[in-house]
């Protein structure tokens, strides 16, 4: 059984959330075909709080989530997508924080959405809109994502913002006296297990193949969920190596 199960970067509303998959992952947790103690959601599980533009599949997700909320603990971390926590609170009967550190053995791990070090977002939100349009239309012309992927990967700013993130939440995590910590916000699946702290990021829903992490036994792995949607979920493939979180002097 797993420790945690972790998600991030849905954005329900958007015309890119890859849903049909995301139901058929919530439903395989809640039967039990993945076994785990809880699962946590690390922010902008909304584009935005506008429930006309949810789909029939969105609705479907909101719908998983509240049933998995009476068989495992749901943590929402708040996104800076998602809006006020009460109403997600409310709606889903879950937790909402802006931050969880959970055990696992032995081993203290840190989630967070990762925004809060994204000084880019508040400095320029004009840009950041303008760019937010363009990747999603580049997403929506091409449906393998890969034009979408190849210009948030040559994009200099995007890279030293994500580089940024990174570095300031390891930091973060390390004062907390923390193993590890594991972002969402930049939709970049990543393992860095090269320092004392190490860093993971969750990716997102709204490209193929989509990402999420695993924990258990104080390992966290990250790993892509296929874009077939098969009758049984099998056992996650992780994408990147499994190396044990070390200990901190």
């Amino acid at each position: 059984m797993y420790d945690a199960v972790t998600i991030s970067d849905i954005h329900l509303g958007s015309d890119n959330c890859q849903a049909k998959y995301l139901v058929h992952f919530l439903a395989a947790l809640r039967r039990g075909q993945m076994p785990t103690k809880q699962l946590i959601l690390n922010g902008d599980v909304f584009d935005s709080i506008d429930f006309r533009r949810l789909k029939k599949n969105h609705w479907k997700i909101l719908s998983e989530l509240r049933k998995l909320a009476d068989h495992m603990e749901v943590v929402w971390i708040n996104g800076n997508h998602d809006g006020p926590s009460e109403i997600v609170s409310h709606l889903l009967g879950v937790r909402c924080a802006d931050e969880v550190t959970i055990e696992s053995g032995g081993r203290k791990i840190l989630f967070l959405h990762g925004h809060r070090f994204d000084e880019f977002i508040s400095r320029y939100p004009f840009i950041t809109w303008v760019a937010d349009r363009l990747y999603h239309f580049l997403q929506r012309i091409d449906r393998s994502h890969y034009f979408a992927k190849l210009a948030k990967r040559k994009s200099k700013t995007f890279l030293r913002c994500a580089q940024k993130i990174e570095t300031d939440a390891m930091r973060y995590a390390a004062k907390l006296g923390c193993h590890a910590v594991c972002c969402g916000h930049t939709h970049l699946p990543v393992s860095n297990v090269t320092g004392p702290v190490h860093y993971f990021n969750s990716g997102c829903w709204t490209e193929k193949p989509c990402h999420y992490l695993t924990v258990r036994n104080g390992v966290v792995e990250v790993c892509s969920y296929t874009e077939e949607v098969p009758d049984e979920v099998p056992e996650p493939e992780p994408v990147v190596p499994t190396v044990p979180v070390p200990s901190i002097a």
